[in-house]
């Protein structure tokens, strides 16, 4: 398979794993979307390592799977044969997105490799350690750790990405917020199913659900201050729609809604479109 063809089979892939990504995605011009899907994709594949609910998937066995993947990822070839080796024992319960993982690396644009195999590593060794310890959060610094595994690690390899392509800077607190408070929407819009279904809480002790709002109020005022350093339309483009969602939705969620409604998205995506 040529890297083109490759390419749109990475497309269709994320296309599939996410539409709240795939969209802004479609708006970076090309070098850089290569480069952002791919690293959507190699995250994913991690991501679903971590969050696989296999009875026979314990926190020790993921935290092994994951420091492994982690280290290899730390080599300047990444070897397939060995990481089939690794994931063997639960291959059955994988899906594309993670089997695919050697496509993902091999797709990356000259450049963006160290980039987004070291954010890619970093995140997989967390998300080990997270896993072992069975996403037992009891203080704010263990949500903020937490969080920046999961999603500030990502804004802070988004930041590098615009720096590497198109010269763009920004600042690395306000990167992680931007991550950060993106996260936290999520967490406060499933809080009860992750009770309930997966027996996890991301609320520290002593916290009530105001508390977290307001965690990711902070973290979403420095989503917005992250904004006022990125004057690339197409990149501005891509950060505005995910943090736009997340705004509704907060609001949303404040008002005692589940979660906003198709049309609501869609009308979001039109207006950071056409403003």
């Amino acid at each position: 398979m040529s890297d083109k063809e490759l390419q749109k089979e990475a497309m269709r892939v994320l296309k599939e794993t996410s539409r709240t990504f795939y969209i802004p995605i479609t708006f970076l011009q090309k070098e850089l979307k290569t480069a952002v899907a791919n690293a959507y994709l190699m995250m994913r594949a991690i991501d679903e390592i971590e969050d696989n609910e296999h009875p026979e998937l314990t926190g020790e066995v993921k935290n092994a799977i994951l420091t492994e993947v982690s280290e290899l990822l730390k080599e300047e070839q990444f070897n397939e044969q060995k990481y089939f080796e690794i994931i063997k024992p639960i291959q059955e319960y994988l899906s594309e997105v993670t089997l695919r993982l050697a496509d993902w690396i091999h797709l990356l644009p000259k450049g963006s490799e160290k980039i987004v195999k070291s954010a890619t590593s970093e995140m997989a060794e967390g998300m080990g350690k997270w896993a072992k310890s069975d996403f037992k959060v009891r203080t704010k610094e263990d949500l903020d750790e937490y969080t920046y595994y999961v999603a500030g690690l990502v804004g802070v390899m988004l930041s590098e990405l615009w720096e590497w392509n198109a010269g763009v800077k920004t600042d690395r607190e306000l990167a992680i917020g931007y991550g950060r408070g993106l996260q936290l929407v999520n967490i406060l819009r499933n809080q009860e199913e992750d009770y309930r279904e997966r027996g996890v809480s991301f609320v520290p002790e002593g916290w009530t659900r105001d508390d977290l709002f307001q965690y990711a109020e902070e973290n979403l005022e420095k989503a917005d201050l992250y904004m006022k350093d990125i004057h690339k339309r197409t990149i501005l483009l891509f950060c505005r729609l995910p943090l736009a969602l997340a705004h509704k939705t907060l609001k949303s969620l404040k008002e005692g809604k589940e979660k906003m409604s198709r049309a609501e998205v869609e009308k979001t995506v039109e207006e950071i479109q056409t403003d």
